[in-house]
C-alpha cells in the first residue's frame, strides 16, 4: 500500500505532531512525506518527497500575522501549478494534516482525502468556540483544506472523532524538573515587545524563544534564543511555566508536563481564538495581548501555583490503526472544480485575500 502522508509546514505544532505519526505510518505501507508552507522552525528528521511552498502567513510582530508580508510571499499561480502537479493517483491513502496542495490534488482527481489534524477538531460543531463570531475565519478553516472524512485532535475529546493531543515522545518519556524560570513563545510579538513588558516582572527569569532574532543575547531578565526543537524542549521541561500563544502542541505539552501555563491568542487568528476559549474552559488563564495594562494578571499568574490537570495518554498508535482499517479502501467522493476556486480568489481585495491568508496555520 502507497501512502501519502501531507503535513502543514506553517508554524511548528503540525511538523512536531508529523514526528511520531510518521513512525507508524512506515509499519503500514510504502510512505511518502508531503510538506508545504514555510514559517516553521522545525525540521522532519525523514525524508520528504514532495516540498511546496503552498498557502503560508508570515508572522509579525505586534500580536498578529503581518498582512503585507503575506500578501507578497503569497502565489497563487504557483500554488494552482503545484496543486496540478501532484500525481495523487499514485497513491492508495492519502492523511492530510491541514495541507492544501495534497487537498485540492484530490478534489480534482476524485479521491478521497482523510484529514487528520487540529483543524478538524477546531471545525467540530461541539468544540469550543469564541463569543465573537468570524465568519471569514470559520470558512477558511472548512475550505483551505478540504477532505473527505475528518480526525481531529484538541485539549479534549468533545466528540466521538476528537482525541486528546498526540504527544512527542520526546515530551513523554523526559522527566520534568523546576529550575526556577519561565519559558516565553510568542512569535508574532517583537522582541522589544517582550523585553517592555515582561522586563517589568522582576522576579522572574524569562527564557524567550524568539522567532525574529538568530543570535541568543540578555537583557535585564530576559534571556533571547533563537527557536530550536530541542533548546525548546529542554527549556518547557525544565521550566516552571509556559507563556505561549494559542496554539495547540506547546500548550498540550505544557499541560501533560504539568506546568503552569498561560495563553496570548494571535489577533485576528480564528483558530487561536477557539483555542483560547477551549482552553479558559479548562482554568488556563488567558490574556488578549502582551501589553502593560495586563502585568497584573501576568504577576498574579506568576505568584500562584495552579497547574491544570489532563489525561492523555499515548493513543496515536490506536488511532493510526483505526484509520488504517477504515479508509484503506474508500469511495472516491463527489468532484470539487478546483478550477472554479482559483479564479474567484483571485478576484479577492487584497484586504480579503489578506484577512483569509490571516487564518492558516497551527
Amino acid at each position: 500500500m502507497k501512502i501519502l502522508y501531507a503535513i502543514q509546514g506553517t508554524g511548528n505544532g503540525h511538523l512536531s505532531r508529523a514526528r511520531d505519526i510518521i513512525p507508524l505510518l512506515q509499519q503500514k505501507g510504502e510512505l511518502d512525506i508531503l510538506v508545504s508552507g514555510i514559517q516553521a522552525d522545525v525540521e522532519l528528521p525523514y525524508p520528504v518527497k514532495y516540498t511546496f511552498r503552498g498557502l503560508s502567513f508570515i508572522f509579525g510582530k505586534n500580536g498578529g500575522v503581518d498582512l503585507i508580508e503575506t500578501y507578497k510571499k503569497s502565489n497563487l499561480k504557483q500554488l494552482y501549478k503545484e496543486i496540478k502537479s501532484l500525481p495523487i493517483e499514485d497513491y492508495d491513502l492519502v492523511i492530510n494534516d491541514f495541507e492544501p496542495v495534497s487537498a485540492w490534488a484530490c478534489k480534482m482527481k476524485h479521491k478521497d482525502c482523510i484529514g487528520l489534524s487540529h483543524q478538524a477538531a477546531v471545525i467540530n460543531k461541539k468544540s469550543p468556540k469564541p463569543k465573537n463570531k468570524d465568519i471569514v475565519g470559520k470558512a477558511v478553516l472548512h475550505n483551505y483544506a478540504p477532505v473527505t472524512t475528518a480526525y481531529g485532535f484538541h485539549f479534549g475529546a468533545y466528540d466521538k472523532n476528537i482525541f486528546t493531543p498526540v504527544i512527542r515522545n520526546q515530551i513523554r518519556d523526559a522527566k520534568a524538573e523546576d529550575r526556577k524560570h519561565y519559558t516565553v513563545y510568542l512569535p508574532a510579538y517583537s522582541d522589544e515587545r517582550i523585553i517592555k513588558v515582561l522586563g517589568a516582572i522582576k522576579n522572574v527569569n524569562w527564557q524567550v524563544f524568539s522567532k525574529h532574532s538568530k543570535k541568543e543575547y540578555k537583557e535585564k531578565n530576559i534571556h533571547i534564543r533563537p527557536v530550536n526543537n530541542d533548546d525548546f524542549i529542554e527549556s518547557l521541561i525544565t521550566s516552571t511555566g509556559i507563556l505561549c500563544g494559542a496554539g495547540f502542541e506547546t500548550p498540550a505539552e505544557a499541560l501533560y508536563l504539568k506546568k503552569k501555563l498561560m495563553a496570548i491568542p494571535m489577533k485576528g487568528q480564528y483558530e487561536q481564538q477557539c483555542n483560547a476559549a477551549a482552553l479558559k474552559t479548562m482554568g488556563v488563564p488567558v490574556i488578549k495581548t502582551l501589553k502593560k495594562k495586563h502585568l497584573d494578571k501576568i504577576q498574579a499568574w506568576v505568584d500562584g501555583k495552579q497547574f491544570i490537570a489532563v489525561n492523555y495518554s499515548n493513543s496515536t498508535e490506536r488511532i493510526i490503526n483505526m484509520i488504517i482499517k477504515k479508509h484503506a479502501v474508500t469511495a472516491a467522493p463527489k468532484n470539487v472544480q478546483l478550477v472554479e476556486v482559483i479564479p474567484s480568489v483571485k478576484k479577492l481585495k487584497d484586504k480579503s485575500l489578506g484577512k483569509i491568508l490571516n487564518q492558516i496555520g497551527e
